[in-house]
């Protein structure tokens, strides 16, 4: 029978095969997430870190993984050091593992307890060509390298040698990662199914005079009692104003009727992230120069989800989203010259002023690569973005008024496929009538 974490031993053995490549063997150590004090004695929800849960699957803080590789291939170790067991402990702050349950359950050779991490580490370090791990990333493990470098440099009259080389192991983790498979695209899947069903109900629910809040409270109420675990990021409920606000995080307005509400949510299931932009009108209706905007900003999406496939650049859709955008913004007035020139000056950038999305995994803005040797990254199957163009119109001397204050956002999670793509969060309403009527109940 397959263990059930096989895919994290698997992960684990391709960066060993990467270690051999690069240095001819060496030693890996990635550490867990930290836990963040709130205040006082409270501690915020914890969360593992994105890379060591990657390959480990392993939820508790306190946790490193070691990945020993040896002269030959048959020669590595995959090693976890975690908490362990403690009836006391466990009474007040729940279930732990313990090494050998971990061992056992999460598909490692050997698992130690945290507090033989130091002496361990030390001691296969030696004679080891290279040390891969996170640099810089927590303040605490920095240390704790810096000591076990300078610790195995203190036994050099015994006639071992410390790493020559310190390499970050998170490129090698990260490009792994920029490709999602079935496990990882079923996770999607269900994050994207939840994140929908909670922009869908605030569709139906938010009305006038609701405080934006209220309409937080709906999504999250659909995003916990389908299991998710957290937000992926902050919930983004953006009314009237605060939609030209790209990162707004008060969510205290009142709404009126006739405004525009930008919601910006997504959950996290399991570890994987969901982000979903949604904008439609308080009361039920747009009127005439929201509905343009939206229009627009709909149009320029359908068209950027349309240049995601294979083999192509990935800000190829960044392109296809400034053309169209320019484009409707001279149509609509709000921009002045050709389209070559508009693009060439940037005046766009007025009302437009970001990407057009991001990869999406284990993190809302997920690692990998845009660019290699100054070249766009070219799409694979198993890659997952965010289509998100957007209209943001502040109050301004070459703006008519009926303009002001209206921000649109459209954002869908697309997957590259072997022939071209899929949208995960398709089944989120986003055309004037569909959207319309889900507002109109």
């Amino acid at each position: 029978m397959k263990h059930a974490h096989h895919h994290h031993r698997e992960r684990r053995a391709r960066v060993v095969a990467e270690m051999r490549a690069q240095t001819g063997g060496g030693l890996a150590a990635v550490p867990t997430a930290p836990e963040a004090i709130r205040n006082a004695d409270t501690h915020y929800p914890y969360r593992p870190d994105s890379h060591f849960y990657y390959l480990s699957g392993f939820p508790e803080a306190d946790a490193v993984m070691v990945l020993v590789a040896g002269r030959e291939a048959g020669e590595s170790r995959q090693v976890l050091f975690c908490r362990d067991k403690s009836p006391e402990r466990e009474t007040w702050d729940g279930f732990r593992y313990g090494p050998d349950a971990a061992r056992e359950i999460f598909g490692f050779d050997e698992a130690y307890s945290i507090a033989e991490l130091a002496g361990k580490l030390a001691e296969w370090s030696c004679d080891q060509p290279a040390l891969y791990t996170p640099l810089g990333l927590y303040a605490g493990w920095d240390h704790a390298i810096t000591a076990t470098l300078n610790e195995v440099r203190n036994r050099v009259r015994t006639g071992i040698a410390a790493p020559e080389t310190v390499i970050d192991v998170r490129s090698a983790i990260a490009a792994m990662r920029l490709v999602k498979d079935a496990g990882e695209l079923g996770l999607m899947r269900r994050a994207a199914e939840i994140s929908s069903s909670a922009h869908r109900r605030a569709m139906a629910r938010a009305e006038p005079n609701w405080y934006e809040y209220q309409v937080e409270a709906e999504l999250a109420h659909e995003f916990l009692r389908f299991g998710a675990q957290a937000v992926a990021y902050p919930s983004i409920v953006a009314s009237g104003p605060n939609a030209c606000v790209l990162h707004y995080r008060e969510n205290n307005r009142q709404m009126q009727a006739g405004d525009l509400l930008l919601i910006d949510a997504g959950c996290e299931f399991q570890g994987y992230a969901s982000d979903i932009t949604r904008t439609f009108p308080i009361g039920g209706a747009f009127n005439g120069a929201q509905k343009a905007i939206y229009e627009l900003v709909l149009a320029a999406q359908l068209a950027c989800i349309d240049a995601v496939a294979p083999g192509k650049p990935f800000h190829d859709y960044h392109k296809v989203a400034e053309r169209v955008l320019a484009q409707g913004l001279i149509d609509l007035k709000l921009c002045e010259g050709s389209l070559d020139a508009v693009l060439e000056s940037g005046a766009y950038k007025q009302f437009y002023m970001h990407r057009a999305g991001h990869w999406l995994g284990l993190d809302v803005h997920d690692v990998g690569l845009y660019r290699i040797d100054g070249e766009s990254r070219t799409l694979e199957p198993g890659m997952v973005l965010t289509v998100e163009p957007g209209c943001y119109i502040r109050p301004a001397d070459n703006v008519p008024e009926e303009f002001w204050d209206i921000g649109v956002r459209i954002e869908d999670d697309v997957l590259v496929t072997a022939h071209g793509h899929e949208n995960l969060t398709a089944a989120t309403p986003k055309s004037v009538a569909e959207v319309e009527a889900l507002c109109a109940r």
